[in-house]
């Protein structure tokens, strides 16, 4: 690491440059790196990863509908990668945000995890129609730092920093770690770009664990680069193929690994350790991979056991009770004006619905009130809650 008044030993991820104002900025080598080194480890890996990939794909498509599959992945990604940079919004918070949106109060913290959701899904539009680009993440980060926390003008949404910035310590002669100065900054950006463009002989997961690791170090932004650096991975996994649905987020891996997420990648600046990084990026994608996979699978089983549950629990509403059921799927936090809204019914009979669903257990009250009540599909919820709440 960067530690002050000592100036650490040049490597092949790059050097540390003193600089006028007393301290050491990091400038990196060339990327991407010409004498990566693809052993036996790292194919291994690899191939782990590849396979965990091609089952998830497979997997999701039994799902009737992949938006019963994506809408919380989604959502769970967007929180779990803002509670890395310190945002302390739950995905409860968030989906009971959404269930209550005309009267319920935005806070700070739900209205940045808010923000990342509506970057993710503007980003997986766009990369259909523009390819990835330095002018698509700076589109991204103008969305995602939008009237957040110090996000003003002083943060330059959607601009790339044109002054020195560092990571930990109050100025950058105590920073833990301090990126390459603006001009320095610019040309690895440029060679970041010409890599995406270029699509080098280099498997696709290896490109991407190269391009995220790197963005990283670069930190162009002066606030939001953990954000972006992780929408790139799904970025560019939809934008090449790799998955046609936005179904892998590896912040759930990195939070859980928050220690070594940041060694691994502050290995490759000290010591030029690309491969270390890379077996790590890997394991992350095969084990959140595999993990997903599972997931969807029981959404499918859980989905069929429902249908058949309503229609011998609620005989005579099993036909507005299963249309609501594929609306839980997608928004499982709901308010009665919500059913009435979705199924184009009575205040009366919404009520009887969501009532005789909670005798039934297909829906869970959670404020204990008589009026403003929130039910939670909560046999869906439990898919996700259980490896969030280790984090």
């Amino acid at each position: 690491m960067n530690k002050p008044g000592k100036e650490p030993h040049r490597s092949r991820g790059g050097s540390y440059v003193q600089q006028k104002a007393g301290f050491s900025a990091f400038y990196p080598a060339p990327f991407p790196p010409t004498d990566l080194r693809i052993g036996t480890g790292v194919s291994r890996l690899l191939s782990d990863a590849d396979q965990a990939l091609g089952k998830l794909a497979g997997a999701s498509s039994i799902l009737p509908d992949p938006d019963l599959f994506v809408f919380m992945y989604v959502r769970r990604e967007a929180v779990l990668s803002s509670q890395i940079e310190g945002t302390e919004a739950s995905l409860m918070d968030v989906l009971e945000y959404e269930a209550l949106r005309e009267t319920g109060e935005r806070r700070v913290a739900v209205h940045e995890v808010v923000n990342y959701l509506n970057a993710l899904k503007y980003g997986l539009g766009r990369v259909k129609s523009l390819p990835i680009s330095l002018r698509l993440i700076r589109e991204i980060h103008a969305i995602l730092m939008k009237d957040v926390r110090g996000g003003g003008h002083d943060k330059t949404p959607g601009e790339f920093r044109r002054s020195q910035n560092w990571i930990g310590g109050a100025t950058p002669a105590t920073a833990r770690f301090v990126p390459p100065p603006v001009e320095e900054m610019k040309r690895c950006l440029a060679e970041l770009e010409d890599f995406v463009h270029d699509q080098p002989a280099l498997p696709l997961l290896i490109r991407i664990g190269l391009v995220h690791s790197f963005f990283e170090t670069i930190h162009p932004f002066l606030d939001g680069n953990g954000r972006i650096g992780r929408l790139l991975i799904a970025f560019l996994l939809c934008e090449e193929g790799l998955l046609t649905e936005p179904l892998l987020y590896l912040s759930i891996f990195f939070k859980e690994h928050r220690g070594e997420y940041y060694d691994r990648l502050q290995a490759v600046r000290d010591n030029g350790d690309w491969e270390g990084w890379l077996k790590f990026f890997l394991r992350g994608v095969a084990e959140v991979a595999g993990e997903a996979t599972s997931t969807a699978r029981k959404i499918v089983l859980l989905r069929e056991d429902l249908r058949r549950r309503i229609s011998q629990d609620l005989p005579r509403r099993s036909a507005n009770g299963l249309v609501l059921l594929d609306h839980l799927f997608r928004d499982p936090v709901v308010t009665v004006k919500a059913v009435e809204e979705w199924l184009g019914v009575s205040q009366p009979t919404a009520n009887a619905l969501v009532r005789e669903m909670e005798e039934k257990n297909f829906l869970v009250e959670t404020t204990g009130q008589r009026r403003n009540r929130i039910f939670r599909f909560q046999e869906y919820l439990e898919l996700f809650a259980n490896r969030e709440q280790r984090t």
